[in-house]
């Protein structure tokens, strides 16, 4: 193998967007099993599985830094684990099943998702909750503000859009600790649409004229903030996010990952930055994916993947053969 030069970066991202796509795809498949099942956990542990072993194919020197939790927490793809055969240096973060609840039960919106940035690329965010607010791009900057009543973002979003309130689409988790929020909304005049799981794939809608969502708002895990940041980073749009610590506990943990303003709110660029790449492959029908789709002979599958520095998207069908696929990506 020839050595790499740490100094040259992600010099060969092209070549690698497609091996994130096999990445996310094996991670896909092997959730697809469990679709409808009712067991999340066991389409979570497929996905994870599946997916920590075809990281062992990338030609990558890579570092988890948005897992599955800590080392003693998780036993395949935790927080510093190195993955890879080798090559370039770079941060990832990984969601092997984003909606688990929703693969148990055959809903929509399921994805496996990975993103990869340099070294240092990305926020290192503890598993907590963060406040979010998206819109998407070709907007005035700063156009909606974490910190500005519901009704105020949605005047001033309307405005920049030409349109009424009533027109506008807002995206949120369907929980108890937004009924406040859906309730601003609607007295603004604004429309809602409710997600029982899955804010990387809300977040990233705001970017999808075809999703017809104009905003997100609410809050949800801040590794998935981190993900769909890499997302914007790479197909356009905002995105603020502030963590939410619960306690002291939490406080000190996010402490030890270098986070020193509890009350900071972070850009897009400031939770991914540089040169990102970013993968998705449907588990179940949704907005921005189809799901996989079983064949007599393997499966097919939906993904997206994109790349921050040429601003590139792409969407690619794969068709799996079982007979020809290695067992460890089709299980």
């Amino acid at each position: 193998m020839a050595e790499y030069d740490p100094t040259a970066g992600l010099v060969v991202d092209r070549n690698l967007a497609l091996e994130l796509v096999r990445v996310t795809e094996a991670a896909a498949l092997a959730a697809s099993r469990w679709i409808g099942r009712g067991d999340k956990n066991a389409a979570d542990g497929a996905a994870v599985d599946a997916m920590r072993k075809a990281f062992d194919t990338v030609a990558i020197s890579g570092t988890v830094v948005i897992g599955e939790g800590e080392m003693d927490e998780a036993p395949m793809l935790y927080i510093g684990e190195q993955i890879g055969l080798g090559g370039p240096l770079c941060d990832i973060a990984v969601d092997p099943l984003e909606g688990t609840s929703i693969t148990a039960k055959g809903g929509t919106n399921a994805i496996a998702t990975v993103a990869l940035a340099e070294r240092g690329g990305f926020l290192h965010a503890p598993d907590i909750y963060m406040d979010k607010i998206a819109v998407g791009p070709g907007l005035p900057e700063g156009i909606v503000d974490l910190d500005a009543p519901v009704a105020e973002n949605l005047r001033e979003l309307a405005r920049a859009k030409k349109c009424a309130i009533n027109d506008l689409m807002v995206c949120t988790l369907d929980r108890d600790r937004h009924k406040e929020m859906i309730q601003a909304c609607r007295d603004a005049g604004a429309r809602i649409t409710l997600l029982g799981d899955g804010d990387v794939s809300g977040v990233i809608a705001v970017s999808q004229p075809e999703a017809g969502i104009d905003i997100y708002i609410g809050s949800g895990g801040a590794p998935e903030g981190v993900l769909a940041a890499a997302a914007l980073r790479c197909i356009g749009g905002q995105l603020q996010g502030r963590l939410l610590f619960e306690n002291e506990e939490q406080t000190v943990r996010a402490r030890e990952m270098g986070i020193t303003d509890p009350q900071r709110k972070y850009r897009v660029d400031e939770m991914a930055a540089g040169n990102v790449m970013f993968a998705a492959t449907g588990v179940t029908n949704g907005a921005m994916l189809r799901g996989v789709r079983r064949t007599a002979s393997g499966a097919v599958t939906h993904s997206i993947v994109m790349r921050s520095k040429s601003g590139t998207v792409r969407y690619v069908e794969g068709h799996h053969n079982f007979a020809l696929k290695p067992a460890a990506f089709v299980a």
